[in-house]
């Protein structure tokens, strides 16, 4: 059954979408780094999470796209039997093409099947115009987005002042920018942040919407935009260097994402380290990995290893990554 859905999928899935456009305004150019959908441009409309149904032997079969933006109309779609990462998906099966937009409409050139977007919906039909699929676009939270700190929490940032770290930064609109670290230092601890990703289509790889929390300012879960891509070393999610993480759980670009991390700080004897540092991660509410010793400091982290409590370090590596609603509770 997989094998025969695997390959109707493969000749079914991706993907003609029909773009809206307004005849009586011209086009907008897009930022480079769009930090709002308002300066992102018409690629926005295409890239993110789709999910659709399908009827396979009297039963509806689900499946899950991404549909990651790559710049100046190109995109790479990543299609999940059974739905996303962590909403049904097999964690195995995958089918990936790439598309462009020409004249206002964009191709995934898939057999036998043409797909249009309108009013909010992807439709795809066969050659004989039957309707297989309807995907809708889709936006993900995370369960614990806005998550409040408990009675006794050391509250770094609210929004309403950067005073807690040094050299921080606010925009206009209350956010923490990039290249922060926080004046008060600690040992072992819970933490957490929400961050935001700039929609960087024409960049690539570690370029795209990197940054990086900072354990004791010593060793890095990795802030990336690797929407749509595997789980790996330096991607999102992953202690950098280390551990990936055990599923993909990357939102699209300027959607909030969190993390909730339980750190536990390397123990010394007179001077002597005796034991790592360990983590757990939770990425947009779902554990990523668990317990996961890490042997050293990250290679870029701003302080070596050492018996001192150290600060919750935001990197800046060149991209407008935004942060808000950052806590921590000490373990006594």
């Amino acid at each position: 059954m997989l094998q025969r859905t695997r390959l109707w999928l493969s000749q079914t899935l991706l993907l003609v979408l029909l773009l809206p456009a307004d005849a009586a305004q011209p086009p907008v150019a897009p930022a480079a780094a769009a930090t709002g959908p308002a300066q992102a441009g018409p690629d926005f409309a295409v890239q993110g999470d789709w999910v659709g149904t399908a009827p396979y032997k009297g039963k509806d079969v689900k499946y899950g796209v991404q549909i990651v933006a790559l710049g100046d109309g190109n995109f790479h779609g990543v299609g999940y039997y059974g739905g996303l990462p962590n909403d049904g998906w097999d964690t195995k099966t995958k089918l990936e093409s790439d598309g462009q937009t020409q004249d206002g409409v964009t191709v995934f050139k898939r057999n036998d099947s043409t797909s249009t977007y309108k009013d909010g919906e992807v439709t795809i039909r066969n050659n004989e115009g039957k309707v297989l699929c309807i995907f809708h676009k889709v936006q993900r939270t995370s369960p614990t987005l806005g998550a409040k700190p408990p009675a006794g929490a050391v509250v770094l940032f609210d929004g309403t002042s950067a005073d807690k770290f040094a050299d921080g930064r606010m925009t206009a609109d209350g956010l923490l920018m990039e290249g922060a670290t926080s004046k008060q230092k600690f040992q072992s601890y819970t933490i957490h942040l929400e961050f935001l990703i700039p929609f960087e289509p024409a960049k690539r790889g570690q370029g795209r919407g990197n940054s990086g929390y900072y354990a004791q300012g010593r060793y890095e879960v990795q802030i990336l935009d690797s929407f749509g891509l595997a789980p790996n070393t330096n991607e999102c999610g992953a202690i950098y260097g280390v551990a990936a993480a055990a599923i993909p759980m990357s939102f699209p670009p300027l959607s909030w994402q969190t993390y909730d991390v339980d750190f536990t700080a390397a123990e010394y004897d007179g001077g002597k380290k005796v034991k790592n540092a360990r983590m757990t991660v939770r990425h947009n509410g779902v554990e990523v990995f668990k317990d996961v010793e890490v042997p050293q400091a990250t290679t870029a982290a701003p302080l070596p290893e050492g018996p001192e409590p150290g600060p919750v370090y935001l990197q800046n590596h060149g991209n407008p990554v935004r942060f808000r609603n950052i806590w921590v509770v000490d373990k006594k």
